[in-house]
């Protein structure tokens, strides 16, 4: 089975991000991007499967969270509104789990185990 997860964590409040929309989109050519699903993440921050079907084509991916409405909704104002996460998937790989660590004034990410 083929699959892209997510997972945010507020590093600021130091629990799971709950309830942000995500987006997962492919390059359909350069500049242009087609989407693939959209979701929100669960009570503990997941997002555990944003690729429909089987397939992981090898391509350019990537994942669209909302975070002004997440800030929005904690009444906090964050820097970044959106933050968007470009990846790239190689013809071997079939699994990828993409963390968010996210803060009103910053945020990062890495190759995670899922």
């Amino acid at each position: 089975m083929s699959r892209i997860s997510t997972h945010i964590l507020d590093i600021s409040r130091g629990q799971p991000a709950a309830d942000v929309p995500v987006r997962l989109e492919t390059q359909a050519s350069p500049g242009s991007w087609r989407l693939l699903n959209a979701a929100r993440t669960d009570r503990d921050g997941r997002c555990a499967l944003m690729l429909p079907g089987d397939e992981l084509p090898p391509g350019l991916y990537r994942l669209v969270f909302d975070t002004a409405s997440y800030f929005g909704k904690l009444k906090i104002e964050g820097r970044y509104p959106v933050v968007e996460i470009t990846f790239q998937v190689r013809s071997e790989e079939s699994q990828l789990h993409m963390p968010l660590l996210l803060s009103p004034n910053g945020y990062t990410t890495y190759r995670g185990i899922g």
